[in-house]
């Protein structure tokens, strides 16, 4: 089947769709409902851009026909020539939007995540770039108009983060954010660094699709929860009763402790959201240690440890490794203006992608 089949193929069905979803049977089967309105809404970009390219194909054959018919009107034909022209360019810049268009899209895409960020290597001032990493990451959800939850938070004695997890939802969260998943590596002076010399420290980031229990069950069987008092700021309810709550997934042994809320019940609901995440990871993660070949060949997968980006303070400069993007722009980026870095990613893997697609 051809690109034009395919696209022919596709607009067909989200004709088909938008039938489907005015169907009463359809409309009171909310699962159905909600399953078949998402498969529309994935397809609407494509279609939508269908349709302007097969407009473009007849705004040509239309001027094309004014040409011939001209018969000796110099005016005319001209114009329609300029309109020819036009035409072919956009023809041209469609027929590379379609491609990408057309690339078998990542069924996480659309999905919230599950964001924890760590500081790593450089004691004290890994943890308060973990800080700034995360406040890179609010402004950034904020500029996107996405929410963003922080459900657990341990900080060190100098304000900055040992560990931070944090739910991010909103529409197509993880197709902008999936690449983000990887060490932090930042290079600028510590504001306990009396000398002025610049040191280099790490944080870690993961980004887990959010997996909903529909989506992945882990038996019951396979988890233990263990229920104990809460410690640390929390008013009354600290040491009183019962609220913190530890889930380990046995298989695995992934452990997740939550206490951030005042009842157990809310407790245990975000403990298993981030077990699941991370159970649901942990076994992907295994599927693609499995394909090598395949992991090389993109960007967003492959070793969570590996150095992906450098944050360089004295020259205020980002530097994205995988893709060999520098900017001049760091107080820029930490103040959660993404959207250059983030574009690249997205179209370095798309481009990637459509390279493999066509070997």
């Amino acid at each position: 089947m051809n690109i034009y089949d395919q696209l022919q193929s596709v607009e067909d069905r989200y004709e088909e769709l938008g039938e489907l979803l005015s169907d009463p049977d359809v409309v009171s089967d909310n699962k159905r409902f909600m399953s078949l309105s998402k498969e529309e809404a994935s397809t609407r970009d494509t279609v939508t851009a269908y349709r302007d390219y097969k407009k473009i194909i007849q705004n040509m054959k239309d001027a094309e026909e004014i040409i011939k018919a001209a018969a000796g009107d110099a005016e005319l034909e001209e114009m329609a020539k300029e309109e020819l022209k036009a035409a072919k360019i956009e023809k041209e810049v469609y027929e590379e939007k379609l491609k990408f268009l057309l690339l078998p899209k990542d069924p996480n895409d659309d999905k919230n995540i599950i964001l924890e960020i760590r500081g790593a290597a450089g004691g004290d001032e890994a943890a308060l770039f973990a800080g700034d990493l995360l406040n890179m990451y609010q402004k950034y959800a904020e500029s996107q108009g996405w929410r963003f939850d922080v459900m657990e938070v341990s900080l060190n004695g100098v304000g900055g983060l040992k560990e931070v997890i944090a739910m991010v939802s909103g529409q197509s969260v993880y197709s902008k954010l999936k690449y983000e998943s990887g060490a932090h590596r930042v290079q600028r002076v510590p504001v306990t660094e009396s000398q002025g010399r610049v040191h280099t420290s790490t944080a870690t980031v993961l980004v887990m699709p959010e997996v909903e229990e529909v989506d992945y069950e882990i038996a019951a069987k396979d988890l233990r929860v263990d229920i104990y008092h809460a410690s640390g700021a929390g008013g009354q309810n600290v040491n009183k009763v019962a609220t913190a709550v530890r889930i380990v997934h046995l298989p695995t042994n992934i452990k997740v402790e939550m206490q951030e809320e005042r009842t157990q019940q809310k407790n245990r609901d975000k403990a298993m959201k981030i077990i699941r995440a991370r159970v649901a990871d942990h076994f992907a993660q295994i599927a693609q240690d499995e394909q090598d070949a395949e992991r090389k060949s993109t960007i967003g997968t492959g070793d969570r440890s590996e150095r992906i980006r450098t944050y360089n303070f004295p020259q205020n400069r980002v530097t994205d490794h995988r893709i060999g993007l520098t900017l001049q722009k760091l107080d820029t980026i930490l103040s959660g203006k993404m959207d250059e870095v983030v574009d690249a990613l997205v179209l370095y893997d798309q481009t990637q992608k459509l390279e493999e697609l066509n070997k």
